[in-house]
């Protein structure tokens, strides 16, 4: 084998290796190892609590049960699955950009705040969930 062919075929290997784990950590069936989505939410936060500070200012978010609940820029409260529709992983956040949306750290899906898809990572939605204000008790459920 000359050297030239040598190389080549090394490089095609290398370049398969580095790019199969990609390949297959994209694939439908990978979604079906993440984590489930919250079923049976029903969720009471205590605005004037600790745990509630952040929901004071619109923008802000907290994370519980893996929901997302904000207060969006209109000062309205909302509340997403923290579970990424396309491939399971808990990293969806809320964001102040484009109005306020939901997005993914792990692969950039974004998700308006009905849950539908913003960009072509992935067409499914994100699960919305409830919200209920009553005097300063926030109830979030399905």
């Amino acid at each position: 084998m000359e050297r030239k062919e040598f190389l080549r075929n090394i490089g095609a290997g290398a370049a398969f290796a580095l790019v199969y784990p990609c390949l297959n950590g994209c694939s439908k069936d990978s979604a079906e190892t993440g984590l489930p989505v919250p079923t049976g939410i029903d969720i009471t936060i205590d605005l004037d609590s600790q745990e509630g500070g952040a929901l004071q200012n619109n923008g802000g978010f907290i994370l519980k049960e893996f929901v997302v609940v904000a207060k969006n820029l209109e000062g309205e409260y909302v509340a997403a699955s923290q579970i990424c529709s396309h491939q399971q992983t808990e990293e969806v956040r809320f964001i102040t950009e484009d109005g306020g949306i939901y997005r993914c750290a792990t692969h950039g899906a974004r998700f308006d705040q009905n849950g539908n898809p913003l960009n072509s990572i992935t067409p499914n939605p994100l699960k919305i969930f409830n919200t209920e204000l009553n005097d300063r008790m926030l109830r979030v459920f399905e």
